[in-house]
């Protein structure tokens, strides 16, 4: 057992990081790993961060490794936002810390999972640390592609890149991992299109298999303009509704936490004070709801992806599994009832959808543009 062995299909990735951590001279201040969602970025990232901790190399079984994987070790700092942006007020911490020498490890390690969400504030406040860090300190960043990060920043990192892991491998994982029966694990893998994030809940959740096939329903279902309206009305209030529900109960908890640590848990009125801090709470909490609908949603389009990309192997006879086999019927309509041209129209709609939304559009504007784009065109 080593650090690595989750890092399913990036083999030569694991090999830089774990050359680096072998040998000081292969090792440098500051990392940019990249790759597409589901890749595995923050897995490898947090596999790199014990390593080096760990005096024997990423052993996966000591003290060190164990906490470091597990986002307890001292001198791993994990970096995660829920918000569509990391704040300056986010930024501005880790600065400090990162000029403080380890308290226990061999480094101070900071990761940021979700590097492409430096804004220019944020991103110019850490640039001076990234820049010039203390001699024990590695930062390490994690985007979907090195153009996804402020160039000032990606500029002073070594880049190492992650691919999309083979659907074989995610499947192993699982079934490994997780318990997971490997034909079940098989399928959500493949439906996942290799995200094991992704295909792990598709695996345990029969809820999240459902809202899974009424998306591809809903594009199926699609013959003119009214369907159009309501398969997008739905898909926006789905979206919504699944936010609600993996956000709503942290809301609750958290602004129970925040009263109790006020002295105010069982006050009528707050005072003006504690009312100042429960807004500030409030304003986070929306841009994280925020930010969890456009996830939901935008995931939800992948999907849809995946639907056009069975269908164009369909239309073109390509002799290559479907991403979406136990909807092969479907699929088989669509190619039926459509030609090549028209499927790559409805995927170019869906991807100014997805640009719409990264671009702070209405939801439901975009969604109503792009499904009234799936419709049969004569």
């Amino acid at each position: 057992m080593t650090v690595w062995d989750d890092v399913v299909g990036q083999e030569p990735a694991v090999g830089v990081l774990a050359h680096a951590v072998a040998d000081p001279t292969a090792m440098t201040h500051a990392w940019l790993l990249t790759g597409p969602p589901g890749s595995g970025r923050s897995n490898a990232a947090r596999a790199f961060a014990a390593a080096l901790q760990c005096p024997r190399g990423g052993c996966g079984v000591c003290h060190e490794c164990t906490t470091a994987l597990a986002g307890t070790h001292p001198d791993v700092t994990l970096v995660a936002t829920e918000g569509v942006f990391i704040r300056v007020d986010t930024a501005r911490p880790l600065v400090e810390l990162a000029a403080r020498a380890p308290s226990q490890g061999r480094w101070r390690v900071v990761v940021v999972e979700d590097a492409d969400r430096l804004n220019d504030s944020s991103g110019n406040v850490l640039l001076k640390a990234i820049e010039e860090p203390a001699a024990r300190t590695v930062w390490v960043l994690c985007a979907p592609s090195a153009q996804d990060v402020l160039v000032t920043l990606r500029s002073r990192c070594r880049s190492v890149p992650l691919r999309v892991p083979p659907v074989e491998a995610v499947a192993e994982l699982l079934a490994r991992r997780d318990g997971i029966d490997p034909t079940t694990a098989l399928v959500a893998a493949r439906a996942a299109q290799s995200h094991v994030g992704i295909a792990r809940r598709l695996a345990r959740d029969a809820d999240a298999r459902a809202r899974r096939n009424r998306v591809l329903e809903l594009a199926g279902g699609i013959r003119g303009v009214g369907d159009a309206v309501l398969a997008a009305g739905e898909l926006v209030e789905t979206s919504q509704a699944e936010a609600r529900a993996r956000t709503d109960e942290k809301d609750a908890a958290e602004r129970a936490a925040l009263l109790h640590t006020l002295g105010a848990e069982n006050a009528a009125t707050l005072p003006p004070t504690v009312r100042a801090q429960v807004r500030q709470l409030e304003e986070e909490q929306k841009r994280r709801a925020t930010r969890s609908q456009r996830d939901v949603l935008d995931r939800a389009m992948v999907d849809l992806l995946s639907l056009y990309r069975d269908v164009l192997v369909v239309q073109f006879g390509a002799g290559v599994e479907l991403v979406n086999s136990e909807h092969e019927a479907l699929v088989r309509g669509l190619a039926a009832d459509s030609t090549a041209e028209q499927t790559l129209r409805r995927m170019d709609a869906v991807g100014v959808a997805r640009t719409r939304l990264a671009g702070n559009v209405a939801p439901l504007l975009a969604v109503e543009a792009m499904a009234v784009a799936l419709r049969p065109q004569g």
